[in-house]
């Protein structure tokens, strides 16, 4: 069903995942097919212009539960073969203006060549693959494609039709998963709001790695600040990444980071990161260098844009139009039920953007950058 040729380039140990994390979008085409020829302008507009060199792919902003099994990991693969760019299989040919890779690329049996100007090439520092599925079948040949294309890490959502009732069930689960891969860091995507699986984090991380050795940390996409606390208290000697999530449909999550960060969150997983990443940085900077005026300033500048855009209605779709609007790459519409998000949201959006100072480092594709007071 898909390519097993990735298997000599299995992800080496890395350090804690941390900082941003770019939860990805699926390119489509009008036609609802994935637009896998973008992805590769999407690594280098994430590391060139936004600064963020992680990600998280296939998980609720890339639409992963609504793709194949065959998509998901052709997308999987896509994003590792564009985020790799040295070692093995990568020749090089450098001039004074140009770079030329040519790369063998075993994705379904073929050779591709890729040509790109400019003086660096983008690398991603780490690529971790979503890989939940109702099916625990499904998840575990995901998890296995996921380590034999070289990703970095899997995270897993609990199942949500048939739901694990208790701890116990839920890690069973989880633990069948991280097996079918167990050298790959494995992680847990909180998020009860969609899965309606209300099982505490701080509960479930209570001993889960005598269970699941391979465990290294949460992507916490909740508001109750109170269980991500004593995820965090109650770990600190595990060295656990404490990612703190944002989702579209869990708006509040945007708005706490900077709370989040001073109850000890590591990094932060989100959509938002595709193109507020550099203003988001700087409210990291801020905070590590212990400036929190400075921070709390950048978070209230988010706060603006995501205030307004949540009036308007905001998820998928309405991410997809506006990643479209700063950064010039086509993500088409979302697929079936979501719907395209509208001109009226697009307009609104785009005069929002240039009205917002924060957005003075942010490229805007049509060409007026011009930052309003």
């Amino acid at each position: 069903m898909f390519s097993r040729h990735f298997s000599n380039s299995m992800a080496s140990p890395k350090k804690k995942l941390q900082g941003l994390v770019a939860a990805t979008i699926t390119p489509m085409t009008e036609h609802g097919e994935i637009n896998f020829s973008v992805i590769g302008r999407y690594v280098d507009y994430l590391v060139e212009e936004q600064g963020v060199k992680n990600v998280f792919v296939n998980g609720t902003t890339g639409e992963g539960l609504s793709l194949s099994i065959s998509e998901r990991c052709r997308v999987a693969e896509e994003w590792v073969t564009q985020g790799r760019n040295k070692g093995p299989g990568c020749l090089w040919h450098t001039s004074k203006d140009e770079h030329w890779r040519l790369r063998e690329n075993l994705f379904h049996g073929q050779i591709l060549r890729t040509f790109k100007i400019g003086k660096n090439f983008s690398q991603l520092d780490q690529i971790v693959i979503h890989v939940g599925a109702l099916s625990l079948k499904e998840s575990q040949e995901l998890a296995q494609h996921a380590a034999e294309i070289g990703a970095d890490g899997i995270a897993v959502i609990a199942p949500f039709f048939l739901k694990p009732w208790n701890k116990d069930v839920l890690i069973s689960f989880l633990k069948e998963v991280a097996a079918a891969a167990p050298a790959l860091p494995f992680y847990y995507y909180h998020i009860p709001a969609l899965t309606g699986v209300k099982i505490r984090a701080e509960e479930l991380l209570d001993g889960i790695q005598d269970k699941i050795p391979s465990f290294q940390g949460l992507k916490f996409s909740d508001t109750d600040l109170l269980d991500f606390g004593q995820c965090v208290d109650q770990n600190r000697q595990r060295q656990f990444a404490f990612l703190f999530g944002v989702d579209e449909k869990i708006f509040a999550s945007d708005q706490q980071l900077l709370s989040a960060l001073v109850m000890g969150a590591t990094g932060a997983v989100g959509s938002t990161y595709n193109y507020l990443g550099k203003k988001t940085k700087q409210m990291l900077e801020a905070f590590e260098r212990k400036d929190f005026s400075s921070a709390l300033n950048h978070q209230f500048c988010i706060q603006r844009f995501i205030n307004f855009v949540v009036k308007l209605g905001f998820g998928v779709s309405q991410t997809k139009a506006i990643m479209t609007l700063v950064s010039g790459i086509p993500m088409g519409p979302p697929r079936l039920p979501l719907q395209k998000a509208s001109r009226e949201f697009t307009d609104n959006a785009e005069a929002k953007l240039k009205s917002l100072d924060f957005l003075s480092c942010t490229d805007l594709k049509d060409g007026n950058t011009d930052a309003c007071s």
